[in-house]
Formats: structure tokens, C-alpha cells, sequence
């Protein structure tokens, strides 16, 4: 019989990866392990041509915590300007303001424009 792994807590459904509903999907966030070690500075540039089952569960995880987090303090922003609906210009401002969120400061723009939100020119970015 199969041991919980360490990180068990973390799954939502049952003792392993391949059970209980995620957020996100594990094979996408696998993809994109895989894609960032090999374009990242690793040295070498070989990249991660295997990553274990419990990693991209963790990411998915925290991913899942950062998104919480962030639209918490977005909601603050709605909250202050007395309206009920989230707009983008509130989640600017809960990057500006929060410093948690400072490595987004140069992604998100703080700015009005036709959405509100500017993007840098990476993948799956917010447009």
C-alpha cells in the first residue's frame, strides 16, 4: 500500500496528483515548468525534463492562494471606492499598493486605458 506523500494536505480529492479537483490544469502548469527551466538561467540550459507529480499539484496550490490574495486586495480597492463591482483599475491598485505585489507594478499599469490593464508582450498575459 502506498504511503501520503508529504504534501498530501494539498489535494483537494483524494491521496494522489491524479485525484480531486484543481483550479488549474496540471498538465498546462506542467508545460510551463518544463518551458521556464529551459529558457531560464540554469547554466547548462538543458532545462527539466522530468518533474515529479506533487510539483505542479503544489503550483497549482499556490497559484490558486496568489489569486485569492490578489483579488482580496482588488476587492479592498472596490470596497473603497464604494462599488460593488471589481473593475481593472481596482487590481492596479491592489499591486500598487500592496507591497506583496511589487514584482507585478511593471505588468500591470496603473493608468486608464481601454481595459484598464496593460500587459507586458509574455505568454498568457493579462491584455
Amino acid at each position: 500500500m502506498r504511503l501520503p506523500s508529504p504534501y498530501s494536505g494539498v489535494f483537494r480529492g483524494g491521496a494522489t496528483a491524479r485525484t480531486g479537483p484543481h483550479a488549474l490544469p496540471l498538465a498546462r502548469i506542467k508545460k510551463i515548468m518544463k518551458r521556464s527551466a529551459r529558457d531560464g538561467s540554469g547554466g547548462d540550459g538543458a532545462g527539466a525534463r522530468m518533474i515529479s507529480c506533487e510539483a505542479p499539484v503544489v503550483f497549482s496550490r499556490a497559484c490558486e492562494l496568489f489569486v485569492a490574495e490578489l483579488t482580496r486586495a482588488a476587492w479592498d480597492a472596490t470596497l473603497e471606492g464604494r462599488r460593488r463591482t471589481m473593475h481593472a483599475e481596482d487590481v492596479a491598485a491592489a499591486v500598487r499598493d500592496t507591497n506583496v505585489f511589487d514584482f507585478l507594478v511593471d505588468v500591470v499599469k496603473a493608468g486608464p486605458s481601454d481595459d484598464g490593464v496593460k500587459a507586458g508582450d509574455g505568454e498568457g498575459s493579462v491584455t
